[in-house]
């Protein structure tokens, strides 16, 4: 059995479009051997943080990306809705921490500058921050499959010359099969599916671009397709039993490695390939310590290079804790959040005597301790002098 890894996954993230929680997708895919997972949101990267820290803990590589909208004309257009009311399904993965920041820029600015209906980017845009990124065509919606579909040959050629020269072998070409039991589906979707991969496959080796195999997913299970498929009525307003209303395949499930294989048994090159993008992804840290304002301290009561005279790491390390003074930056950042720390108890302390008056009984210099050193434990000090009510 070739390994496989899923590179087109939405979960409940992708709003009232994914019916899978981030916790079930990673469980599936470690229970079923599976060594790296992507997770590509509908335009948005809302759930990477959750998605990093349970892949990390699960031991799966994670790969964070997004299933963007790619505005045909420009995200700065928003009159004609016929042509940009959505875009082009494209999906960018994260190759590394370059590529993690562009893509973060990327929705950002689909959001801030390209929100019509969909947040949109456009290829403006997309070759400034490419750095670092994988893509891939998409479904159905991206552009080679829409050309193709509408019998542009040549138009979705173009397209694909032109992801070419901008990501190199970092851009695939998409093959999805979702053999839907509904004939109606199957004629609008698998249909179409079948139509798209054969051009693709000729496009792919005409130009020298290689091709993954994906299951678009937005449920986990098999069995999940109905409460999906109500999902989706709630998405779009529309009755269950409206015959106009928009369909999945309910072939959108997580499908285990056994199940992609069987799926693509006859271009075994597609199913290598997705471990090939995935052995692509680099390790990098997406945790870092706060960032916190600088706020100035009068010079009456000490200056920070006599704490750095005072105060060795040792020390810091010794009143912090390791796991404090680690998350927190180390002994630089430490020693900044002791000496503002030391300066906030002071003003805490005088505060407290035309308040609660001298000697302060024991709940009153519990409380001040108490709360005082969560400021201190957190980092955040430096944040309250001029806020505390303490002067």
């Amino acid at each position: 059995m070739i390994p496989f890894t899923h590179l087109h996954v939405h979960s409940q993230y992708s709003i009232l479009d994914g019916a899978a929680s981030v916790k079930g997708l990673v469980a599936k895919a470690k229970g079923d051997g599976m060594t790296a997972l992507a997770l590509t949101d509908h335009g948005n990267m809302f759930g990477s943080k959750e998605f990093y820290d349970i892949c990390k803990k699960e031991g799966i590589k994670p790969i964070i990306g997004c299933e963007t909208y790619v505005a045909e004309q420009s995200r700065h257009n928003k009159k004609d809705a016929k042509v940009d009311r959505s875009g082009y399904h494209l999906i960018l993965l994260a190759k590394n921490l370059v590529g993690y920041r562009n893509l973060l820029k990327l929705v950002s600015l689909a959001y801030t500058e390209g929100f019509y209906y969909k947040p949109r980017i456009d290829k403006e845009i997309l070759e400034k921050y490419h750095e670092g990124l994988i893509v891939s065509s998409a479904c159905l919606g991206g552009e080679v499959p829409q050309h193709i579909m509408a019998g542009n040959i040549q138009d979705a050629e173009d397209t694909i010359l032109w992801f070419k020269s901008i990501f190199g072998k970092d851009y695939y070409l998409e093959l999805q099969r979702h053999p839907a039991e509904s004939p109606e589906l199957r004629q609008n979707v698998y249909e179409n599916q079948v139509l798209v991969n054969v051009r693709i496959l000729e496009l792919a080796k005409k130009h020298e671009v290689k091709i993954i195999c994906t299951n678009d997913s937005h449920f986990i299970n098999q069995e999940d397709a109905d409460a999906h498929d109500l999902l989706i009525c709630l998405n779009t307003g529309k009755d269950l039993d409206d015959p106009t209303r928009m369909r999945y395949t309910k072939q959108e499930w997580f499908k285990t490695t056994a199940e992609m294989n069987a799926l693509f048994d006859d271009v075994p090159e597609a199913l290598t390939n997705t471990q090939e993008i995935a052995d692509k992804i680099e390790t990098f840290e997406l945790n870092s310590a706060p960032i916190m304002p600088v706020f100035p301290i009068p010079e009456k009561f000490g200056k920070e290079e006599d704490y750095r005279a005072q105060y060795t790491e040792k020390m810091l390390i010794e009143e912090f804790g390791q796991e404090a003074f680690d998350r927190l930056g180390g002994y630089d950042k430490v020693l900044r959040v002791k000496f503002e720390a030391d300066y906030l108890s002071q003003l805490a302390w005088d505060g407290a005597k035309p308040r609660y008056g001298e000697p302060y009984n024991d709940d009153v210099r519990e409380r001040i301790e108490f709360e005082f050193k969560c400021y201190q434990d957190h980092g955040v000090p430096g944040v309250l002098p001029d806020r505390s009510g303490f002067h």
